[in-house]
């Protein structure tokens, strides 16, 4: 059993733990969203190993506009610091982190533009925990498998993810509700929103409506009949183009959750602690989208709105 836990401190020192099975593999990449608090010195992210870190990621701000120090620790000895300058994680600003494996490196992302490469130091298939500790407010741990092409060994993490999820949750959650369901959504959508959807798919289809007073900014909806996950948006009378993709990660009267992060420029949907689709703004106005719908055939075992 996966357990994360999630502690925060009268200081506002928050502080996530994440524990997985069967290491890394290649092609696997771990998100991380969040807000730094204004007043925040620091915060990291790292990827454990037993008692080493084998990779700590430290975006500081003691030395002007900030900067990211990464690193390695093992065997109880820090290794060579290595230091880049201007921090893409302002102070009081939403981050989005992205952290890509590959053979020879880390691959750091900063709202999904490339920030910074580390070589790896240790194999990155002992990595057994992500931890995120500091001054900040923690939205979304989420984890994609971006090679499908590869075979995932039996009993790795990625098949362990399939069955699993990582999130930190926050309050208040909604249990046990009927469908159709409505949520007035207190402040409209602002970048840094959350959405989490739990329950089970009962036949065909189930549909997330994201509405504002005269449309709806995203539609999501998947499909067994079709085969397919729709994402529309409906607005002045009329449906947009249609974009698709393929049916994964749902299964018909089986458990799942749905989680839709709304950033600045995308609203980005997770599926059991996978992400499987960005879908680009069309409605700009996101602080007048102001109801959440779930309708279809489903059973709900709570709703985060």
């Amino acid at each position: 059993l996966m357990r994360c836990l999630v502690w925060k401190s009268f200081t506002q020192i928050l502080l996530f733990s994440c524990p997985f099975q069967g290491g890394l593999l290649e092609g696997m990449s771990i998100t991380v969203c969040g807000r730094v608090l204004p007043e925040a010195d620091r915060f990291e992210v790292d990827l454990y190993h037993e008692s080493d870190f084998v990779l700590h990621l430290n975006p500081r701000y003691d030395e002007g506009s900030g900067y990211v120090v990464h690193n390695t620790y093992q065997n109880n000895v820090w290794g060579k610091e290595e230091t880049k300058s201007q921090t893409p994680f302002p102070r009081g600003q939403l981050f989005d982190l992205q952290i890509l494996v590959t053979l020879s490196s880390y691959k750091i992302s900063a709202h999904w533009k490339p920030f910074s490469e580390y070589k790896h130091r240790m194999p990155f298939s002992d990595v057994d925990r992500v931890y995120v500790k500091g001054m900040m407010e923690l939205n979304l741990v989420a984890f994609q498998y971006l090679a499908p092409h590869h075979a995932a060994p039996p009993g790795s993490f990625y098949e362990y993810l399939k069955k699993k999820k990582c999130y930190k949750i926050v309050i208040p959650l909604i249990h046990n509700q009927t469908v159709p369901y409505k949520s007035i959504i207190r402040g409209g959508v602002q970048p840094g929103k959350l959405f989490i959807i739990q329950g089970v798919i009962l036949d065909n289809r189930m549909e997330i409506f994201l509405r504002h007073k005269t449309g709806i900014a995203f539609y999501y909806s998947p499909r067994f009949e079709e085969n397919v996950v729709v994402c529309n948006s409906y607005e002045d009378g009329m449906w947009g183009k249609q974009e698709q993709s393929e049916l994964v990660l749902f299964k018909r009267g089986e458990p799942m959750q749905v989680t839709i992060y709304s950033s600045r420029l995308h609203y980005r949907v997770f599926v059991n602690g996978q992400q499987t689709q960005t879908y680009s703004h069309r409605y700009m106005k996101l602080e007048e989208i102001d109801v959440l719908e779930v309708s279809g055939d489903a059973q709900l075992s709570f709703v985060q709105a």
